[in-house]
């Protein structure tokens, strides 16, 4: 991972290093043999590169049945590489325009909420230089954002606001940065002014891994570490609660409306502490992707 040679003017900052968030795991983080990491990461990697050479062939498909296979194909990556998804939440979503948005904890949880709820995810522009990651990225419709140019960022958002317009979905982690899960970081608004501009609901969603070490992605982490940990974690648990909707036009302003995300995600307990309390048999419930949002998810050409 490159580091900036001078600051970015805007982008929030986690005081979250590798070294105290994610290389110490702690005794709650039983570790797999390095053969099966092994076998997992290879089982991974070829489930990406399978999708990277199967993606052309998706293009032509309907929208509802992409976003069926997006959401198959990054439910076995993830599975490829060890990590178990639950879903919390309702069964189905209104339909309609949603400004998706979610705390940051891992690269993780870019293939994870594409599992339950895909639609055009907002990433830096350095993910489109990513081998492999970047070139699918860009395929899938994702809009890149420079974070250290701030004459960009109105240009940004009325590209959300045309994709929400649309009736579609876009997926942002408006905390600008990943931080490890033991601290969180505050929304920042600009993302929301989309939102407000097309009249559309937001969708807070907490998301939480047992263990987080492991999982987590902070600092100037390497990606090579990064995928090691996971594949050598034993029963890597990736957990995403669906949140109640934020209705865009309860709140007189991008401010008031990021703040109102916040406090819904930030306010819920972690699934780790929650789930002590249920039964391991539990039945977690998928969200289902309405017609009115699939039809608007397009792959750009």
């Amino acid at each position: 991972m490159s580091t900036p040679t001078a600051p970015s003017p805007w982008l929030p900052t986690a005081p979250c290093t590798p070294g105290r968030c994610a290389a110490h795991p702690g005794p709650d983080a039983p570790r797999a043999a390095a053969a099966r990491g092994v076998v997992r990461l290879a089982a991974g990697l070829a489930a990406v590169l399978l999708g990277v050479l199967l993606a052309p062939f998706a293009a032509p498909l309907p929208a509802a049945w992409r976003l069926f296979l997006v959401r198959r194909w990054c439910r076995a990556v993830l599975r490829a590489f060890g990590v178990r998804i639950r879903v919390h939440g309702p069964a189905t979503l209104p339909g309609g325009p949603l400004l998706v948005v979610a705390n940051h904890l891992s690269w993780l949880d870019v293939p994870l909420i594409a599992a339950v709820l895909p639609g055009r995810m907002l990433a830096k522009r350095e993910v489109r230089g990513w081998p492999l990651l970047g070139r699918l990225a860009a395929f899938g419709g994702t809009l890149f954002i420079d974070r250290d140019r701030l004459r960009s960022l109105p240009g940004t958002v009325g590209a959300m606001s045309c994709v929400l317009a649309g009736g579609g979905r876009v997926v942002v982690f408006p905390e600008g940065s990943t931080w490890c899960g033991r601290g969180e970081g505050a929304f920042r608004p600009a993302a929301f002014q989309a939102a407000l501009d097309t009249g559309s609901d937001v969708q807070p969603v907490r998301i939480a891994y047992r263990p987080v070490g492991p999982a987590a992605f902070v600092g100037d982490d390497p990606l090579g570490a990064s995928l090691w940990r996971i594949v050598t974690a034993r029963r890597l648990v990736a957990d995403i609660r669906i949140l109640d909707p934020i209705p865009g036009t309860r709140h007189p302003d991008r401010r008031a409306l990021a703040r109102a995300a916040e406090t819904a995600v930030h306010r819920q307990p972690t699934v780790a502490s929650d789930s002590a309390n249920r039964p391991s048999s539990s039945v977690h419930q998928r969200a289902s992707v309405s017609p009115a949002s699939a039809s608007s998810l397009r792959t750009p050409s």
